[in-house]
């Protein structure tokens, strides 16, 4: 079933071509929950079969996942403030929890924003705290980019390389996944002692 599903992305982004690329990871940036595995990997597998750019592939992909971001980073700053101090308590946000995120996110929101986007499940969320905390749009920006190059770049490679074996596809993404979670953690460490 998974080979049929790959099989099917892989038609889309034929048909769609570089606009699907990024509309596909626009919307994976965004709250819509829609995994960039399925578009970056079967994009990387064209770029081996001369059917796609590489250079072309990467850029749709990372102004597509920045845009998403930047989509939901201004609608945090528009209506998150307002909504969690109105409802926030309903779930156990309280307003001197918000101010706390909002303080965290001035100092810290640089590191929180690069190693938020490279792990999978936090990457479509992390633009929200920062657009509550009205993080400087040019440091969102540039963090949001250098953290989607790196999950675009990785995603691509795997799928120039083994693009053609799903099951060596899944076996790969785990360990990368599991890899980068210990590099952030490694990252964030060393960024607490430095600043304590």
């Amino acid at each position: 079933m998974l080979h049929d599903i790959a099989n099917m992305i892989v038609s889309i982004i034929g048909e769609l071509g570089y606009s699907g690329i990024f509309i596909m990871m626009f919307l994976e940036s965004t709250f819509f929950p829609f995994p960039s595995e399925i578009v970056m990997i079967p994009a990387g597998y064209l770029v081996y079969k001369g059917e796609m750019n590489l250079i072309a592939v990467l850029v749709c992909g990372i102004s597509g996942s920045l845009l998403g971001a930047l989509f939901n980073y201004y609608i945090a700053i528009k209506l998150g403030r307002k909504l969690l101090i109105k409802y926030g308590k309903y779930v156990f946000i309280k307003e001197p929890t918000i101010i706390k995120m909002e303080i965290f996110f001035k100092n810290h929101g640089h590191i929180s924003t690069f190693t938020g986007r490279l792990i999978p499940a936090v990457r479509q969320l992390i633009s929200f705290p920062a657009g509550l905390a009205k993080m400087n749009l040019f440091t969102f920006s540039l963090y949001t980019t250098l953290g989607a190059s790196i999950w675009v770049i990785i995603l691509t490679s795997l799928g120039y390389f083994i693009g053609d074996q799903q099951d060596l596809i899944s076996e790969y993404l785990k360990y990368i996944v599991y890899s980068l979670v210990l590099l952030m953690v490694f990252i964030i460490i060393i960024y607490y002692r430095k600043n304590k």
